[in-house]
């Protein structure tokens, strides 16, 4: 198994030591979007609910990437391919307070929190 294989409904971005282990993205981002946003932005609990909702060659154990994931991620978002907007965050799982959840942005991988009613772009993962 290698970075960027297809495998599990998704595209290999992260392996363990043993190589038989890891995570696979979602081949694009989630279809769809939160009340009177753009196509594919979501506020932070509707992309919890849309990666969770999420099914992909019969995988359904999908989910919104913690920081750390998403941070993994990032750094084969050339290998995975289909992101939408490289200008734009990407919702973490991870939150930083009651109101606020981190993001990414994917245009140079700075980390920053932001108000969970906002809307950003959305990847689903899972393990495998």
């Amino acid at each position: 198994m290698n970075i960027g294989d297809e495998y599990g409904g998704g595209i290999v971005f992260s392996l363990d030591g043993t190589r038989e282990h890891g995570l696979v993205a979602a081949k694009a981002d989630m279809q769809g979007h939160s009340a009177e946003s753009e196509d594919g932005r979501y506020i932070w609990s509707d992309a919890k609910s849309v990666c969770h909702d999420f099914v992909s060659n019969g995988y359904c154990d999908w989910f919104l990437p913690n920081k750390e994931q998403l941070n993994q991620l990032y750094l084969q978002k050339d290998v995975v391919g289909g992101f939408a907007d490289y200008s734009t965050g990407y919702w973490s799982s991870s939150e930083s307070s009651v109101t606020n959840a981190w993001l990414q942005l994917f245009i140079n991988g700075y980390q920053s929190h932001s108000n969970k009613v906002y809307v950003s772009r959305v990847r689903a993962i899972r393990a495998f």
